[in-house]
């Protein structure tokens, strides 16, 4: 029997979640589930492959913070499609998401913390432990996302851990003379690229200072920062001010990121938290050694001397002296690099987090909803 499975998300925009989102839409097997995605918010790029795949999605267009057109538009959205089950993700799917699922007697309603949240309130704190009661598992990516909620009064027992996942990356390196000089590189540079939405969390400026002291070691380093976000101005006045615009270049969205990284001496994050890192991840995958903040949901994925390193948050010098190390050391950047990609295949391919959901789809799919939403759900 085909369960129908609807997933609530607020965007498509190219972010971590989207991303794990879209792989898990496109792989679940379409003999078992008929897979529709809602997007709360607005729209982005990545509803492309979903409809590539045949991927229902439709656009609720929330446009305010508490929008009852929206709540109406999505609830009746539920009742049209009659899912047996609803996956929400994210903190606004997650509270318009589960209040009409359970409304619209969905059987069986599951959410998604994707990262600790430190940014969250107090009353919106309050609403992620009244939910809870309402949902019978809450799917995250790092134990270090449990912890948080819980320290928060989450039920620890509702948690289920999946980690993200990346498909196998393409092994060709591209062109590196061609790739630099259609940056306007010289040949001979060093890449280190940072893949970031450009948000206070992801502390990009320590990035750009920590670029500026490797300046000093070494007159051949280029720091490319893809990506977009309200604070882009600030840093390039920032980057401006500290005179080091010869050397680190804000290079916006990308479709080109397996080609950057490829072309990649090494991969930063400097966040001061996290769920688990999409960039680390793909940088793994391509078989690039990383530098990245020591926090939970990065010390999931990093190997400390092994897949690369990891410093503390805010310790500019610390990406500057590592990095050095991996520049001047081939055989250490070659075997950090051969590390990451054999651990990412042997512990976060696709393969596995799709055999991992399903595997918790069929058990919620098993058990008995509540007797009230079974009861209307089924009238």
């Amino acid at each position: 029997m085909t369960c129908r499975l609807l997933l609530i998300i607020p965007s498509l925009d190219r972010c971590g979640a989207e991303k794990q989102l879209v792989l898990l839409a496109q792989g679940l097997p379409r003999d078992r589930f008929d897979v529709h995605v809602a997007v709360l918010t607005r729209d982005g790029p990545l509803r492309t492959p979903l409809e590539e795949a045949g991927i229902p999605v439709s656009l609720i267009n929330k446009r305010w913070k508490l929008d009852p057109f929206a709540y109406g538009r999505l609830l009746r959205q539920i009742r049209r499609l009659r899912p047996q089950l609803v996956h929400t993700w994210l903190f606004a799917a997650n509270a318009y998401g589960r209040q009409a699922a359970w409304q619209a007697g969905v059987p069986h309603v599951l959410a998604g913390e994707r990262c600790a949240d430190p940014w969250k309130s107090w009353h919106q704190l309050a609403l992620d432990r009244y939910w809870a009661r309402r949902t019978q598992r809450i799917v995250t990516n790092s134990q270090g996302v449990v912890d948080f909620y819980v320290r928060h009064g989450l039920p620890a027992g509702k948690f289920v851990v999946i980690p993200n996942a990346v498909p196998p990356a393409d092994t060709q390196r591209p062109s590196g003379p061609l790739l630099r000089k259609s940056l306007g590189l010289p040949p001979d540079s060093r890449l280190i690229l940072a893949v970031n939405r450009l948000w206070p969390q992801k502390r990009i400026k320590d990035l750009i200072w920590a670029a500026d002291l490797l300046k000093v070691l070494r007159d051949d380093t280029h720091l490319l920062i893809v990506g977009d976000g309200p604070q882009r101005w600030r840093l390039e006045r920032f980057r401006d001010q500290v005179e080091i615009a010869d050397r680190v270049h804000l290079l916006g969205e990308r479709d080109d990121v397996p080609q950057l990284l490829a072309a990649s001496d090494c991969l930063w994050l400097a966040s001061e938290y996290e769920g688990q890192s999409n960039a680390i991840l793909e940088a793994m995958s391509a078989g690039v050694p990383v530098v990245a903040t020591d926090i939970p949901g990065n010390r999931d994925l990093v190997v400390p001397e092994q897949t690369g390193f990891l410093v503390p948050v805010g310790d500019r010098a610390a990406f500057a002296r590592q990095t050095q190390r991996l520049l001047t050391d081939p055989a250490l950047a070659a075997a950090c690099g051969q590390a990451a990609r054999q651990r990412v295949q042997e512990q976060f391919s696709v393969e596995k987090m799709l055999e991992r959901y399903v595997q918790l789809y069929n058990q919620l799919l098993e058990t008995p909803g509540t007797a009230a939403t079974r009861a209307e759900y089924h009238t």
